[in-house]
């Protein structure tokens, strides 16, 4: 089966790893440029207030291109407090929050230095609670074309809903918001567990 081609993501949207399970194996690109304004370093939960964006700060670069391999996460303002605490009062009350919490905990406990070691193990943590047996392999060159693989990192952007419309699914605030698409793949964790795949 082809491999799949995409971009690093931080807690990815739900339509990430719908474009994971279209194909093989899975490669994250990390010789392309940092961009601001994505899903590099930025998901979206759903709170009591609405929809959430979770930033992680990163090291400003010397230079005005910098490799996605190379961002550092910066330490600024306790974000890995912030970020728990958000996720914790976000789906405390959703069915399976209190599974999963110990998985994740630790990720806002330990110091990681860069962005992409960040965002590859915490993915391969969803694919593993999820049930989802797929080979997680960083590029090895820009683009990596001698793999052959499915380039779809231009389908998981912001304001992209990826390679199909979301259907609904239970959600903790549905009621008060009504349903919200594409959210970080956590929603769709938290509030349907080993349905995960069986939705995408």
């Amino acid at each position: 089966m082809q491999s799949v081609l995409l971009s690093s993501a931080y807690l990815p949207p739900v339509s990430f790893f719908t474009a994971i399970n279209s194909g093989g194996d899975v490669l994250i690109e990390q010789y392309d440029n940092y961009c601001k304004q994505t899903y590099r370093n930025r998901c979206i939960i759903a709170t009591a207030a609405g929809k959430q964006a979770l930033t992680i700060p990163v090291v400003k670069s010397d230079s005005p291109k910098q490799l996605m391999k190379d961002v550092r996460i910066s330490d600024h303002g306790e974000w890995r407090h912030q970020h728990w605490n958000a996720l914790e009062s976000a789906y405390m009350n959703s069915p399976f929050f209190m599974y999963y919490q110990y998985d994740f905990r630790p990720f806002y406990e330990k110091k990681y230095e860069f962005l992409i070691d960040f965002n590859t193990e915490l993915t391969q943590l969803i694919l593993k609670l999820a049930g989802i047996g797929k080979d997680i392999k960083l590029t090895g060159s820009y683009g990596q074309k001698d793999q052959n693989a499915l380039d779809l990192r231009a389908m998981v952007e912001p304001g992209k809903m990826g390679l199909a419309e979301p259907r609904p699914y239970w959600q903790v605030f549905k009621q008060k918001y009504g349903f919200i698409g594409n959210l970080s793949a956590v929603d769709l964790l938290f509030n349907m567990g080993p349905e995960f795949p069986l939705y995408l």
